[in-house]
Parts: C-alpha cells; structure tokens; sequence
C-alpha cells in the first residue's frame, strides 16, 4: 500500500510555501470545466504540479495541473486547478496527498467542486447542487492504513462532512443573486469510473436518495474531515444520466466539459461571493 508520512508532507508543503508569497487560509479545489475560477483570483502566484515533488499530476482533460495562489474577494486562496482521480490510477493515499498538503500549509476551510451527473429529475443541465452529504461507492478509501494523530482520529465521524453554515450561506447569496431556481441542495455519490453508469446504477442510487453523481471529491472530503478542516461542496450538473434502457443517447466528457464552459459562470459568482462572506475562523 502506498503511504506518505507527515513529515513527507510537511516537506511537500514547506516546499511550496518556500516558492510564494501567499499564504492561504482557504483552499478550493476546481472540478472538470470549472478551472477559470482561477481567472478572478489577483495577484496571482502559480505552480504547475510537475514542478511539485512527489505531487500528483493530473491526466484527464479540463484539468490543468496547477496550484494558483493570490486573493480572492479579498481573501488568501490557493486554488486546485485540476485534480486527479481513481481511475487514473493513483491510490487513495495519493488523491489525499494534496488536501493534507493544503492543511500543513495552514487551510482551515476547503472548497471542493465538481461536475456531475444529474440523478434527481427535477435538475437540468447547467443547475448547481449544494452537497449536503455523500454516498461512497467507489469501494476506496484514503484513511485504510495506519493512522497519524497528527492528521486526526482513527474513527472520524463524516454525519456533518458539509458545513451546515456555509450551505445555507450558498443558498441565501443565489437568492439574492437571482438565480435561485438554478441551485439545489442533495447529496452526491462517487463511483469509481472512468466509465460512466450504467442505466441499473443509476436506478439504484435514486432509490437510495442520491441527487447527483461524479467520480471524485469524496476521498478529498474525508481526508479534509479527518484533518479537522470545515467543508463546502458544490456540484455543477453537466449532463443528465440515462434512466431508461435501450436509449440511444450514451454520456460523453465533451458534453461534460461543454456544458462547465457554458454554465461554470453562476458558479464562478456563487463561490466568489461566499468566499468574500466567508470568516475563516470559524
């Protein structure tokens, strides 16, 4: 099994803290089509993740692979351009190396977004979904191994991953905003992929209450939990999943990152308005 100690991630982070000036406070990890969040980040410092030793480096397209340090509405951020999944065959261990990372940098608050698939019919292409819980059905998890308390507990609890405050926050700005219809509050589920779900698949975590499904983010949250960080997630639903059998239309990732192209606007506002509202003491 593939692990990193603490001190090989304090030396990870002191080595990227060694090459800016910012020091960030929140972090926001971008999902596929929603990397130009980074475009309204200021005073902008960035490091690609080749340049990182030991950093995963992301092989899927709409990822960038870059850290983008600077403010945001006023506020210390480094931005996740891209992340990097199961699939392409990186262990749990290694999609949890950036967020512990993050921590030892001093990221009290994490951000995670993604785009998704939308299981709930009352969502169209374009909306956002507030996560408020998850379903893990990937069949992996960052914490199996041996345990440093200087992470966290053995047994974390995850019954409150989502912070309660800052998903209410998310609702209350799109009110304002005036785009309320368009965001939605659910729980999302993680498959392992790179496949997309099968018709069955999609019937069965319906049943089981799920609103919207990726194949990322839930390592990321466990691992941001474990560490005592307090976490928003939010989903962009990029494509609705086939419900029926025997349809001719199939998913695709170019309609994927077509639609955070188009729709990653809203979300781009909505997050930089809660950041601009957010107390990072909390």
């Amino acid at each position: 099994m593939e692990s990193f100690t603490y001190e090989d991630i304090q030396q990870i982070a002191n080595d990227i803290l060694s090459k800016v000036k910012c020091r960030p406070k929140l972090g926001i990890i971008c999902g596929s089509g929603l990397g130009k969040l980074a475009d309204m980040v200021e005073d902008r410092e960035v490091i690609p993740y080749n340049e990182i030793p030991g950093f995963p480096i992301s092989t899927v397209p709409g990822h960038a692979g870059k850290l983008i340090f600077g403010t945001l509405r006023n506020k210390s951020v480094v931005l996740m351009q891209g992340r990097v999944h199961c699939y392409e065959g990186y262990s749990p261990q290694k999609i949890a190396l950036p967020v512990r990372t993050m921590k030892l940098m001093g990221i009290k608050v994490l951000f995670v977004t993604n785009a998704a698939g939308g299981i709930n019919r009352n969502f169209n292409v374009g909306d956002m979904m507030v996560i408020k819980d998850h379903l893990n059905l990937s069949g992996v998890n960052p914490l199996v191994g041996i345990n440093d308390e200087r992470f966290g507990p053995r047994f974390p609890p995850m019954s409150r991953a989502y912070d309660i405050e800052l998903r209410k926050l998310a609702l209350s700005i799109a009110k304002e905003m005036g785009f309320a219809d368009l965001v939605h509050e659910g729980v999302y589920s993680m498959m392992l992929g790179p496949n997309f779900e099968t018709v069955t698949e999609c019937r069965l975590i319906s049943i089981a209450g799920v609103d919207a499904t990726g194949m990322s983010t839930v390592p990321e949250v466990i691992v941001a939990k474990h560490c005592g960080m307090t976490v928003f997630g939010m989903s962009l639903i990029t494509n609705k999943v086939i419900m029926e059998y025997d349809q001719d239309a199939t998913a695709n990732h170019e309609e994927v990152l077509e639609t955070g192209e188009k729709s990653s606007r809203y979300t781009q506002q909505l997050i930089a308005e809660i950041v601009g509202r957010l107390d990072l003491d909390i």
